[in-house]
């Protein structure tokens, strides 16, 4: 055997050289491929397809992955080493990324800002010139904390019983650093003029930044030991970045309420709304806020993963080769691929396309049944959407659905009279609102439902701009309901979970 080996990773046209023996977790998590699951082989998010080279057929590969699966090609990732030359197709992790040009207004300051949303999945940068208001330079990447897990609770899980904490912290500050450091060389500026940088994200990462300690984050009642915003300069983060930069992380708003939802709220300027609006952030999970000027509440429900692929028999990323969206006329399904290529998986936007459609057709009951106990449905290719995929996603809507009717409640406000709803964050974005309507994921007239983009981001953005009491303002003027301590959160849950009739 060979000291060495060549891997390639098409259609990312990387090429790396590695000692043989080596894991191809350790070799691929930095270009993006995902691990949901950690690395534990209980999931089957880290599959890539061998095109020249082999890798052995492992016992836990054979009681993952279906025997045509194993036949075509497919091996997981976490389960193999690099004992060769090995060609891998990797497309399912070539996507975009979700950044921001919205204009906003603003009061000129001097100097250049950096605002950066650390998100679970992904982490999305951009240079300001405060001066102009203008973006000089983006900078995007998957979050690297994926090789210990794909969502929050993974991560808590690697930080607490693991023993990672340090890990999750280090990789994430190195990830944004090397981003500054991308942004100040791809634009070409004095690294000098930076005088402020403004991070956003949710409770877990906020708390891995930080280096806070997330054990309360892993129990009842999921509370984190710091909401308030954390403070840093380049020294003490070890960055090799002007001294006199200021680096902040913006506060929490409870639970698993984060300043990403703070930052949407600066967004969408939900605090000085005349009629109220409704936020629904959907990303690795969900977050809800409610309210006008006379006030906000908020809450987050474990949905998001089902929205992103996660938990779902075939489901992946909004990347090359998903399905994306779904028509039916009759019975018979449209799919819409991305890249135009082989049918790979589904992402959150076709699954929920694909279930409003099979409802509509009538192949799903209300009760989320596949008609005539099926147990699964073809979709296009060798994509099938499975009844626990389904549940899946009833599990999913049902937890955001039953939020807002919460909030409406403790808010004192009703549906039909929130003005505007805002779906944001990478699923929200993309989501058909007619389809999100059909299965009950937000039970409001269409035409009141827009598609808002990246609010974290361009919260962030805002903030470098804003005075210090306005985000104080936002934070006390915002109230936090934990759902999972509310009494009728499991009476709306389940009653949300079913289908509407038609």
């Amino acid at each position: 055997m060979k000291s060495t080996a060549t891997l390639t990773l098409t259609p990312l046209r990387i090429r790396i050289e590695a000692p043989t023996g080596t894991s191809l977790h350790s070799l691929l998590f930095q270009y993006g491929i995902e691990f949901p699951c950690g690395g534990r082989g209980a999931c089957r998010g880290c599959r890539v397809k061998v095109l020249e080279g082999s890798l052995p057929i492992s016992l836990v590969e054979e009681s993952i992955l279906s025997e045509e699966e194993l036949r075509d090609g497919w091996r997981l990732a976490c389960q193999n080493t690099l004992d060769g030359d090995l060609l891998l197709d990797v497309a399912q992790w070539e996507a975009p990324f979700l950044s921001d040009e919205s204009a906003f207004a603003f009061t000129p300051r001097d100097g250049l800002g950096i605002a950066v949303d650390v998100g679970t999945t992904t982490i999305v940068s951009q240079l300001l010139d405060l001066r102009a208001g203008t973006v000089l330079a983006v900078e995007s990447g998957l979050n690297q904390q994926a090789v210990f897990g794909a969502d929050i609770m993974s991560r808590v899980d690697a930080a607490v019983t693991h023993g990672r904490q340090e890990d999750l912290t280090s990789t994430v500050r190195n990830q944004v650093v090397a981003m500054i450091r991308a942004l100040l060389k791809s634009s070409g500026v004095d690294p000098a003029q930076i005088v402020d940088m403004v991070l956003v994200g949710n409770s877990v990462m906020h708390h891995l930044f930080g280096g806070l300690d997330c054990l309360p984050l892993s129990h009842f009642p999921f509370t984190p030991v710091h909401l308030e915003s954390l403070e840093f300069s380049p020294t003490d983060l070890s960055w090799d970045l002007p001294p006199q930069a200021h680096v902040r992380f913006l506060p929490l708003l409870g639970g698993f309420v984060g300043s990403d939802i703070l930052a949407g709220i600066l967004a969408t300027k939900a605090n000085e709304q005349e009629n109220a609006i409704c936020l629904i952030d959907l990303g690795t999970n969900g977050e809800v806020v409610i309210g006008s000027r006379r006030g906000l509440v908020c809450c987050s429900a474990a949905a998001g993963p089902a929205f992103e692929g996660a938990r779902i028999s075939m489901g992946m990323r909004a990347a090359t080769g998903a399905i994306a969206a779904v028509t039916v006329d009759g019975d018979r399904l449209t799919c819409e691929v991305i890249g135009d290529a082989e049918p790979r998986g589904i992402c959150g936007s076709g699954l929920v396309d694909a279930v409003a459609a099979l409802l509509q057709s009538g192949r799903i009951e209300p009760s989320g049944l596949i008609a005539g106990n099926a147990g699964s449905i073809r979709l296009a290719g060798n994509v099938r959407l499975t009844q626990g995929d389904v549940r899946e996603l009833q599990l999913a809507k049902g937890a955001i659905a039953a939020g807002v009717r919460i909030l409406c409640e403790e808010s004192g406000i009703r549906p039909e009279d929130i003005a505007t709803i805002h779906l944001a964050g990478a699923f929200g974005n993309y989501v058909n609102r007619l389809s999100a309507r059909r299965i009950g994921l937000v039970e409001f007239p269409p035409d009141r439902i827009v598609s808002s983009g990246n609010t974290a981001l361009r919260g962030a953005k805002q903030a470098l701009f804003a005075e210090r009491g306005t985000i104080d303002s936002i934070v006390n003027a915002t109230r936090h309901v934990p759902l999972h301590a509310h009494p009728r959160f499991q009476e709306y849950y389940v009653d949300a979970m079913r289908f509407p009739a038609g």
